[in-house]
């Protein structure tokens, strides 16, 4: 029986041991993926081009994008996680990895992705790691997308501008190489504009739109400031 148990108990430790190698090879190789992605490069439709941000609730950045100048349409959706399409329940488990993002379709020849960048940076706490303000998790959290070198450069630039302001690492937001854009229910869809009654429109949503066109003015939209 001592022998018999001796036995299981070997081939358990083996067993044990090869599962912990091919994992080990599995997150080597899942390592080695993530830094070889190639950002996907959206190509201009009509003139327009798009860019993607994440930074909290997607009514708030949908709202703020949508009263600047040169911005046709901003698009609420999910990106940066590693499902396929999901969905505003899903995301909220903050078990699929995406956050909630927004579609930015622009107009390259009245605002740069420079502008984007710092309207941005420039509409939310830098620094509040998975969230903004009272909305917690992963799902929430800020990520910078970049579709080409020209982008990150931009990015990182401005990431080095801020850390110099605020201290180095006090950055929140992620910088990820853009892969796909999930555009959201139709019902979150010009969300504040839609529900200009709602509770947290009026004191989360719309107080944070307000603090970024008080930043910001020469950025807006003609009647576009509350």
């Amino acid at each position: 029986m001592k022998k018999y148990s001796l036995l299981v108990t070997i081939t358990l430790l083996i067993g044990i041991q090869a599962s912990c190698q091919s994992n080990t090879e599995t997150n080597k190789k899942q390592e080695a993926v993530t830094q070889e992605v190639t950002p996907v490069q959206v190509p201009i439709k009509r003139g327009m081009s798009r860019a993607y941000f994440a930074s909290g609730c997607f009514w708030c950045v949908e709202a703020i994008y949508e009263s600047v100048n040169g911005v046709k349409e901003s698009i609420s959706g999910y990106s940066g996680g590693h499902t396929k399409k999901p969905t505003y329940k899903s995301s909220n488990t903050g078990r699929t990895g995406h956050a909630e993002a927004v579609e930015i379709i622009y107009d390259a020849s009245k605002i740069s992705f420079s502008d984007l960048v710092n309207v941005y940076f420039g509409s939310q706490n830098v620094s509040q790691i998975n969230g903004q303000g009272p909305d917690h998790g992963s799902q929430y959290r800020s990520i910078i997308f970049y579709q080409n070198a020209a982008q990150k450069s931009i990015i990182d630039k401005k990431i080095a501008e801020l850390e110099i302001e605020l201290g180095k690492g006090k950055v929140a937001a992620e910088v990820k190489p853009f892969q796909k854009f999930w555009k959201g229910e139709a019902y979150h869809q010009n969300y504040e504009k839609n529900n200009p009654y709602n509770s947290y429109i009026i004191g989360v949503s719309l107080p944070r739109l307000i603090k970024f066109q008080q930043k910001f003015p020469e950025l807006l939209k003609e009647g576009s400031k509350h």
